[in-house]
């Protein structure tokens, strides 16, 4: 049937369900063990989650895997391409990763040659991280090949669609005073 339910009206089998008809599962399943719970904050948060699993899997495989990097190395290349010469607190602020991973995504990247760690003027115990020239061609190349991807992900979508899609994703991470969120900035 596809919804999460065979043709005798009982749950699939777990091994028979795609990602949709497992969401239609849980949704039936969940309301009848919690009665009252909020369905439409599950489904949105599930599809969510979900698109952007799919979406960064979809660019990690097929732009930065192929050319030997990892999407958590363009995502910090493509940072201090943008940012410039950055100390590792305020890439990992930028790229939402932890301090400590930015660390260990540098040094391979510094010995790859696409990255430099010069002492900052202003601390002598922190650095500051910049692109090497090879590093400058390097993100060229993967955010123009990644670009293209982007576009061709986002090209069911229209113009107007796009932008409401980005309002409504900025108003779902931004209003969050309301509870105490976890999270990386």
């Amino acid at each position: 049937m596809g919804d999460g339910w065979n043709e005798a009206g009982e749950p699939a089998a777990p091994d028979s369900l795609d990602y949709w008809s497992f969401v239609e599962l849980a949704k039936s399943r969940l309301g009848s063990r919690y009665g009252d719970y909020h369905r439409n904050a599950t489904e949105v948060l599930l599809t969510l989650n979900r698109a952007s699993d799919v979406v960064t899997y979809d660019l990690e495989s097929t732009v930065h895997r192929p050319n030997g990097r990892s999407w958590s190395a363009y995502r910090l290349l493509f940072v201090v391409w943008l940012a410039g010469p950055i100390e590792p607190k305020g890439a990992a602020r930028l790229t939402g990763m932890s301090r400590a991973a930015v660390s260990n995504l540098a040094k391979p990247l510094v010995e790859a040659g696409l990255l430099e760690r010069t002492p900052a003027s202003h601390d002598g115990r922190s650095v500051r991280l910049s692109l090497t020239e090879a590093g400058e061609t390097e993100i060229s190349e993967a955010f123009r090949e990644q670009n293209e991807r982007e576009a061709a992900w986002v090209d069911v979508l229209t113009d107007a669609e796009q932008q409401i899609l980005v309002m409504l994703l900025n108003k779902l991470i931004t209003n969050r005073s309301q509870f105490d969120v976890r999270g990386r900035n």
